[in-house]
C-alpha cells in the first residue's frame, strides 16, 4: 500500500477510535475503570488486568524514591487510573492526555472529587502523535492495541523523544495463542470487540526505543482472562 493509502487508512482508524471513546466506548470504559459492579465477567477481568499492570507500574515508580522532582506524562491517560495516583504520591507534575475529550474531562473531575493538587496536573486532549514537551518519565499503558506494528514503533520513537530518562509502556504481545485468538474473533468478545485490537511483536517496540537510546530495564507479562498485556520499561542510556 502506499503512503498515501496508509495515511489515510491512519486517519480512518483514529477518527473510529475518537467516534468510540466519546460516545459508548467511554461509558464502557469508564464503568469498567470504576468500582461498578454493573460490569460483566470479561470486563470484570479487564478490570483486573489493568489494574494488575498499573500497579506494578507504580511499584516500579516507587523504587525511584522521592519523586517530587520527577515529571511524569500519562500518554493516553483514560479515565485517569495511573494519573490520579501519580499525583497522590507525589509527583512534581502530572501531564494526562487522552484523544478522547470525554477520558480527559472524567479524569479531571475523579481528580478535583479526590482533592488531589490540580495546580501540579495537566489535562489536555490530543492524540498520541500530536504530543508534545519534556518529562522525566513517559507512560503509555494499554493504548497501543489500537495502532498496528509499524505505526506502534513509530509511537515508540515520538515518546522516547519526549523523555528525558524512563518510559514505561505497555501492550498487547504478539503469540501464536493470541494471534489465533484474533484470528476467530474471540480476542475482544462481544461488545468489547467495537475497535480494531492489533497484538505487535516486542522485538519491534524493544528495537524502535533502542535506537532512540533507551534499553530495557525490566518488563512482566500480565495476563487474566480476556487481559495481555506486556509490560517494559526503559531507561535512557
Amino acid at each position: 500500500m502506499h503512503k498515501k493509502g496508509l495515511d489515510k487508512l491512519k486517519q480512518s482508524e483514529k477518527a473510529e477510535v475518537l467516534n468510540y471513546f466519546n460516545g459508548t466506548g467511554f461509558e464502557r470504559w469508564n464503568r469498567i475503570y470504576s468500582n461498578s459492579d454493573d460490569v460483566n465477567k470479561v470486563q470484570r477481568n479487564i478490570r483486573l488486568g489493568h489494574q494488575k499492570t498499573v500497579d506494578d507500574v507504580l511499584s516500579w515508580i516507587q523504587e525511584f524514591g522521592d519523586i517530587n522532582n520527577i515529571s511524569f506524562c500519562d500518554a493516553g491517560c483514560g479515565v485517569g487510573t495511573l494519573t490520579l495516583p501519580l499525583a497522590s504520591l507525589g509527583a512534581s507534575s502530572v501531564f494526562a492526555s487522552d484523544i478522547s475529550d470525554a477520558m480527559v474531562g472524567e479524569t479531571k473531575r475523579r481528580a478535583e472529587l479526590e482533592g488531589l493538587d490540580l495546580e501540579k496536573m495537566t489535562f489536555k486532549t490530543t492524540d498520541l502523535e500530536s504530543l508534545e514537551g519534556s518529562f522525566h518519565t513517559v507512560i503509555c499503558l494499554d493504548v497501543f492495541i489500537h495502532y498496528p506494528q509499524k505505526a506502534a514503533e513509530e509511537m515508540v520513537v515520538h515518546l522516547c523523544s519526549l523523555s528525558k530518562k524512563r518510559l514505561i509502556v505497555s501492550f498487547a504481545p504478539y503469540t501464536p495463542f493470541l494471534a489465533f485468538l484474533k484470528a476467530v474473533g474471540n480476542f475482544f468478545p462481544g461488545p468489547s470487540k467495537t475497535t480494531r485490537a492489533y497484538i505487535l511483536r516486542e522485538s519491534g517496540i524493544i528495537n524502535a526505543a533502542n535506537k532512540c537510546g533507551f534499553i530495557v530495564k525490566r518488563s512482566k507479562l500480565n495476563q487474566a482472562p480476556f487481559y495481555f498485556s506486556q509490560l517494559i520499561e526503559f531507561e535512557k542510556i
